[in-house]
């Protein structure tokens, strides 16, 4: 892997083969856009296993809001297995209580559920009331390997103050910064110390288009300062 880690959205087989062949090191799999990406099916994470050499971080989620309810939950935690089994390198989840603070009891499940593999909190981190708080509460759990965050929930543009904070806090490694990410935030977000990027609808025309290898590629140039 290159100096910062790029990290693509796939929706399918086409999708993780264009995003290899663009550059990228490390892939989102998920479904369903139009909720905002929920888990993906076994087969395709072993179809993509088959063909593609790129690290998946699977996601772990069931509907398109940031609660879970019990059931939703044991669903999830009953697909783990099939998914690392199908070749999931990680996984990506994370939880909002009603209130909007961050349900430890659903992702410390979840936590326990996919361990020794990495995982993610994704973008929920940006929705819950008290975001500093959110953030408190994330950082340190157990084999938290990123955050995707957009330190906003308008995303990157509106959230650089905030992943500056954190970057100066100490926690630029914790940071992949996703979320209406545009090529112009990258060389502010490198000054601040962030070496991870996701990117999803950049990479393509819209979500019912495939992944642009070309659009990897200059993305790739882009996080690498090339």
């Amino acid at each position: 892997m290159t100096g910062s880690l790029l990290e693509v959205i796939a929706l399918d087989l086409r999708d993780a083969v264009a995003a290899e062949e663009g550059g990228a090191d490390r892939l989102e799999i998920v479904s369903d856009m139009d909720s905002d990406g929920l888990t993906p099916s076994a087969e395709l994470v072993a179809a993509i296993s088959r063909e593609c050499g790129l690290p998946q971080m699977v996601m772990l989620r069931c509907n398109a809001g940031f609660t879970v309810t019990p059931e939703e939950l044991d669903r999830l935690r009953g697909h783990v297995k099939e998914l690392a089994e199908a070749g999931a390198a990680g996984f990506v989840f994370g939880f909002l209580s009603e209130d909007g603070s961050v349900d430890r009891e659903a992702t410390d499940a979840l936590i326990h559920a996919v361990s020794p593999l990495p995982w993610t909190f994704h973008r929920a981190v940006d929705h819950a009331a008290d975001v500093r708080a959110a953030w408190r509460a994330v950082r340190l759990l157990p084999n938290l390997a990123t955050v995707l965050t957009s330190g906003s929930p308008e995303g990157v543009g509106s959230g650089l103050g905030v992943l500056r904070a954190r970057a100066e806090a100490g926690d630029a490694s914790l940071v992949l910064a996703g979320g209406g990410l545009r090529e112009e935030h990258v060389p502010v977000l490198l000054d601040y110390g962030v070496r991870a990027f996701h990117v999803g609808s950049a990479v393509r025309g819209s979500w019912r288009e495939p992944v642009d290898p070309d659009r990897v590629r200059r993305w790739r140039r882009v996080v690498d300062r090339l």
